[in-house]
């Protein structure tokens, strides 16, 4: 059974098909198309943003059979090789597991021979930043005098643990995390494609919960659908991520506000029917104060934001009666308490504690 999960499935072969990181690729490919090639490249950013897919299009680029390329054909046997991942020229090194010297030395031994068919040697190293002290200074030996046949392309979630002398040498491209618009773009033309079908609700919690990873969003929804099959269901999603649809957490968050305890804590031991996530509901209450004192202090916030678009006039009358000072005191207070939370006993106790210390202010 050849069953491939949605992250390879709908992995992006071309530049075009990258969701979000339009400067990036913009450099990327400019740099192609001006034949202003460099020896060695870093991407880095949090997990699921695209770093080793950006790398391996970009070997696919230089490797293309027809031409050095933005747009590599993914016909020709190179092509096709690299997707495989069988192709000669194209080293792929895990850094994590291939952290001594002796290992980083092994690979770099082969460095000065000649591409078997492709026109570079390109080693691609995952998780650069787990390297040891000894393997970085190996690596520099040849980043500093490179043979010309040979392109290094580093990915890395701890830039700040590469040491300067590699930074130096390469280019360096910050991916950033994505935005809830692009993954949730994304993610839908992808359910069109496999015919799946998704409540509303359910594709924004998705989009959100996966804090700008794409692939993130694409395995939480492989396992609603071995659930729901053919139509994913908000209730599926929130009972998987132990996550809140945006009506609970508006109306938890306007019973805080209005000081009603016997609101706020019904809603609260409402949540708790099922598997809860309490520190994601902090964070969307901190994001809702977050937006609150934009929209009171920046109105022009509310242009072509997506964020809790049900209850943008509720939250724009919310923003007329509090004040600036209010609005940071409740965001402090939840801020500093979601630090300490792991204290607590248990989550919901630490939670609870919290509330009222809110309800309190």
């Amino acid at each position: 059974m050849n069953y491939k999960i949605l992250a390879r499935k709908w992995r992006p072969q071309k530049f075009s098909q990258v969701c979000g990181h339009k400067y990036v690729i913009k450099a990327i490919t400019n740099s192609i198309k001006l034949n202003k090639i460099h020896h060695a490249w870093v991407f880095s950013g949090t997990r699921g943003t695209g770093k080793t897919t950006i790398a391996r299009i970009l070997a696919k680029s230089l490797s293309c059979y027809n031409s050095i390329t933005a747009n590599p054909c993914r016909k020709c046997v190179i092509c096709k090789n690299i997707e495989k991942h069988c192709f000669s020229d194209f080293i792929e090194v895990d850094g994590a597991s291939k952290t001594k010297v002796e290992d980083i030395k092994e690979m770099l031994s082969t460095v000065y021979y000649s591409p078997l068919q492709g026109r570079f040697k390109i080693y691609l190293i995952d998780e650069i930043h787990m390297l040891s002290k000894h393997s970085f200074n190996a690596l520099l030996k040849i980043l500093e005098e490179p043979p010309k046949h040979v392109k290094f392309i580093f990915a890395t979630t701890e830039i700040e643990k590469i040491p300067n002398t590699i930074l130096s040498r390469c280019l360096i491209f910050k991916l950033n995390d994505l935005k809830f618009i692009e993954i949730y773009n994304f993610i839908s033309k992808i359910l069109k494609k496999e015919n799946i079908q998704i409540e509303p609700e359910a594709l924004k919690i998705v989009s959100n919960y996966s804090l700008g990873s794409i692939r993130d969003a694409l395995n939480f929804l492989e396992q609603s659908i071995y659930i729901d099959n053919k139509k994913i269901l908000t209730k599926t999603i929130i009972n998987l991520l132990g996550t809140f649809n945006e009506e609970i957490i508006f109306k938890i968050t306007k019973s805080i506000i209005k000081k009603n305890i016997t609101k706020t804590f019904e809603k609260l031991n409402q949540c708790e029917s099922s598997y809860v996530n309490w520190d994601y509901l902090l964070v969307e209450i901190l994001k809702i104060f977050h937006f609150i004192s934009m929209i009171k202090l920046y109105p022009s916030t509310l242009k072509n934001n997506y964020y809790m678009s049900s209850f943008k006039n509720e939250l724009l009358k919310i923003a007329s009666k509090l004040s600036f000072n209010q609005l940071k005191l409740y965001y402090k207070t939840i801020l500093h308490g979601r630090s300490l939370i792991y204290l607590a006993p248990t989550k919901k106790i630490g939670i609870e504690m919290l509330v009222l210390e809110i309800l309190h202010l």
